[in-house]
């Protein structure tokens, strides 16, 4: 899969340990198959975010995992119950990804373009209100 890439997010995964560079790697490769749009950049520093019309997600590495923050504002439907945290979140909820675990990128990547056509129709915001 062929995209651009943000220099400043290769650096934020280049400097992970060679299990979560992994991670990152396949859920990077994830949201962009989601939607050719999809950009990514770097905000609050130094977390990965990718966005189109408003964020979708961003990466966090933590010592004994990655977080994939959805920014769906809770709106996205789970039913295979990837969601480990955040389940009352107003605006993010996370996908926790352990070392050796397997990612179910069938149901993240429905998350992915859910998020994108839910920011395509304005956002969270907006359809919560309406």
């Amino acid at each position: 899969m062929s995209y651009v890439k943000d220099p400043r997010v290769d650096a934020y995964i280049d400097g992970l340990t060679d299990w979560q560079q992994s991670i990152c790697r396949e859920v990077r490769d994830l949201v962009h198959a989601a939607d050719p749009e999809v950009t990514e950049t770097i905000k609050r520093r130094d977390r990965p975010y990718f966005v189109l019309q408003g964020n979708i997600c961003a990466l966090l590495a933590a010592k004994d995992h990655v977080n994939v923050f959805l920014y769906d504002g809770g709106i996205v439907a789970d039913p295979e119950h990837i969601i480990t945290a955040g389940h009352d979140n107003k605006t993010a909820r996370t996908v926790a990804i352990r070392p050796g675990e397997q990612i179910n990128s069938r149901a993240l990547t429905a998350m992915f373009r859910q998020i994108i056509a839910d920011n395509r129709a304005g956002g969270w915001r907006k359809l919560t209100r309406t």
